[in-house]
């Protein structure tokens, strides 16, 4: 009998993140993209390399110090995950240069470069003095190191110049610091759109730092520390308070990297880490400008925005097209929004319609990102300050946005909402929201629930699914969803809905069995974040033992092998990186009734046993149909898509010539179909059009 639990059925999800962020730089790589689509995805796939280590390699490194000796299914100890983490970047590290340096001289010949100081021509190195002058010398922070002078503490993701210096009078060889400002840009915009790295243009001003001394030597530098913020509920009762101590305590974590930029040399290095104690596998040299994520301040300059891919305007549709009141609309149907393709407004104008009508009693969310300056947030304000039952569940442990919904929270409170903090020992990862009206002598409530957050700027980027309905048996869920997070239950039970840590999980292993006793005719289309639960994995193997076709599409991490034969050989695996995030979960089970499902949870354990989360059966027939359809036709692109092998790589999927299935190119020009086809007054178009959906392509 073939035992299932043996490791060398799992991938390791660290490097499975690895394989991930590497096709992100394969976009990079793709010369059928503009130039600065291409840079675009060059500091996407650096910032996601950031948070990596702050997360994930500082998490090992506790692991390994903790002498906890294996985790994971695939068995892989902490020290041999670190060892693999280091060989696989250090590698990468190279294709990284190569493709930066060939998008830049590809760049030049659009009149767009990035030249250091030394390398501009007289008048241009005017231009730098005088802004360094203006600019940089007011704010920037020189630092001695000697014994009267002790090394500085440097926070996450600091960023300046280690100096070697020789004293102009004893000709004694000094050390020092240049800390560079993150309010500074990290590139200086010429008039002639030429841009200078800002370390080449301080390194050339040391003497007006350091008065009395020449510069030898510098190399750039970047450190990333551990950034994950462990917090003991019990410590204190005031939760805000406990999360403001671990967000100042984010700043002096363990630095688990160093990035040396192309002057670096042994005196420097040895100086740096004789104070701050890097391991030497993880100090990475670079011969390129350090910090890809603040290329994003090259990608968005508009004057060279015909290098970028075509923007595209997420529409409004039927049946919303025209609609004054959202709530007359949800009286009669249920709908179903594919974003960004189809626009975040109506969800937006749900809560600010509600905040304003003089019938809604209450209101109640969950916020989990709501970013910066939220329309969302401040209609909760304005229907709490007008007396309404305004209820919103913040979560502040919304890993990096901890700090905007902290002031959410204080906003809230301070509006006369009832803002609650958290479930002890869970994270509140559901994204659902509930207005109640009254309508005549009754009660009438809607609810939206989501697969993403309620944030309108991502919600532009990232794909995901929005179900709006004032179906009762969905809402009076979502109340008793309410009750459960404000109040107190050991249960959690709900009737319609299933509710993680309780109910979700075994719900998806009863499904997954399920299509097993159909054996050929089942069949499952997964799409998730990540796929690494062992027990979701063993009873996806013994349903493709069975015979059941199983489809799987996963953006980031798989530990699933597809292809073992007698495992999985009726597992298929791929993944779709593009132009938008692919952020969406949705699940199709043939045989379950309903048969999709749309949820906020990954299939992680995290999110299925340490988080609460929401799994929404879809059982209006047109919602279901578009989302199965949405499913089909990512599972036939063969232009973003790539196929996860058993040996744990990913292969591109070839495109074909004769029938080219970009699958986010073609829900974009559908949608602008129908939205053109609103605004000719076209009826039967418009329903034809809906009817079909995207099953044209």
């Amino acid at each position: 009998m073939i035992n299932l639990k043996d490791p060398k059925y799992y991938l390791n999800r660290e490097l499975s993140w690895l394989q991930f962020n590497t096709r992100v730089l394969q976009q990079a790589q793709d010369e059928s993209l503009p130039l600065l689509e291409r840079l675009k995805f060059l500091a996407i796939y650096g910032t996601n390399l950031d948070e990596f280590y702050m997360i994930r390699v500082a998490g090992l490194k506790k692991l390994f110090t903790a002498g906890v000796i294996v985790s994971g299914a695939e068995r892989l100890t902490p020290l041999q995950q670190l060892r693999e983490i280091r060989k696989y970047l250090h590698q990468e590290k190279e294709v990284v240069e190569y493709t930066l340096i060939h998008i830049f001289k590809e760049l030049e010949r659009e009149n767009l470069f990035v030249k250091e100081y030394k390398h501009v021509g007289p008048k241009e190195k005017r231009e730098l003095d005088l802004y360094f002058a203006s600019h940089i010398y007011p704010v920037i922070v020189p630092i001695a190191v000697d014994n009267t002078h002790p090394f500085p503490h440097l926070n996450n993701l600091s960023f300046g110049l280690i100096v070697q210096l020789t004293d102009n009078d004893t000709r004694e060889m000094r050390y020092g610091l240049v800390r560079i400002p993150r309010m500074l840009s990290r590139f200086i915009e010429l008039e002639n759109g030429t841009y200078v790295p800002i370390e080449t243009v301080v390194a050339e001003h040391i003497s007006e730092l350091f008065p009395g001394f020449t510069l030898n030597k510098y190399s750039s530098f970047r450190v990333t520390r551990n950034a994950d913020i462990t917090i003991e509920e019990e410590e204190a009762d005031d939760f805000m308070e406990i999360l403001e101590e671990g967000l100042r305590l984010r700043k002096r974590g363990e630095m688990v990297r160093l990035e040396l930029g192309a002057n670096s040399n042994e005196d420097l290095i040895n100086f740096f880490n004789r104070h701050a104690h890097v391991f030497k596998e993880d100090i990475y040299y670079f011969s390129t400008w350090l910090n890809l994520g603040s290329l994003w301040q090259i990608v968005s300059n508009k004057r060279f925005a015909h290098l970028t891919s075509p923007g595209y305007k997420p529409r409004t549709l039927p049946p919303f097209e025209n609609s004054e009141n959202i709530f007359s609309v949800l009286d009669k149907q249920d709908v179903i929004l594919y974003h960004p393709f189809e626009s975040f407004d109506p969800i937006t104008q749900l809560i600010q319609q509600a905040a304003k009508d003089p019938d809604v009693f209450a209101i109640r969310m969950t916020l989990y990102r709501a970013g910066a300056n939220s329309p969302i947030v401040n209609a909760l304000t304005a229907a709490a300050e007008s007396g309404k039952q305004v209820t919103v569940m913040v979560e502040l442990r919304a890993r990096f946005d901890e700090e905007n919904n902290l002031i959410w929270a204080k906003q809230l409170e301070q509006s006369g909402a009832h803002v609650i903090f958290g479930i002890r020992g869970f994270k509140v990862h559901a994204k659902a929201a509930l207005v109640t009206k009254k309508v005549g002598d009754t009660l009438r409530q809607y609810a939206h629930i989501g697969t993403g957050n309620y944030n309108a700027t991502t919600a532009k980027i990232y794909t995901d699914v929005s179900y709006l309905t004032s179906d009762k048996a969905i809402t009076n869920d979502v109340t008793r969803f309410f009750h459960f997070l404000t109040g107190f239950s050991k249960k959690g039970k709900l009737n319609t809905l299933y509710m993680a840590p309780t109910q979700m999980k075994p719900k998806i292993l009863s499904m997954i069995q399920n299509e097993a006793k159909m054996l050929e005719k089942g069949h499952i289309i997964v799409k998730v974040n990540s796929l690494v639960d062992d027990d979701v994995i063993r009873a996806l193997y013994k349903a493709s033992q069975a015979g059941v076709k199983i489809e799987i599409i996963v953006r980031g991490i798989c530990c699933l092998r597809p292809g073992i034969e007698g495992i999985s050989e009726n597992i298929r695996v791929i993944s779709i990186i593009g132009k938008y995030l692919e952020h969406a979960r949705i699940f199709y089970f043939k045989h379950a009734t309903p048969k999709l499902y749309i949820s906020s949870a990954d299939w992680m354990p995290r999110n299925l046993i340490r988080r609460i989360e929401l799994l929404t059966g879809i059982a209006d027939e047109e919602s279901a149909s578009k989302l199965l359809q949405i499913l089909q036709l990512q599972c036939s692109d063969n232009v973003l898509a790539y196929e996860l092998k058993s040996d744990g790589g990913y292969v591109k999927i070839p495109t074909n010539k004769a029938k080219i299935i970009n699958n986010q190119k073609l829900i974009e020009t559908h949608t602008e179909k129908v939205y053109k086809a609103v605004r000719k007054e076209n009826p039967n178009y418009i329903q034809q059009l809906a009817t079909r959906l995207f099953s044209e392509s």
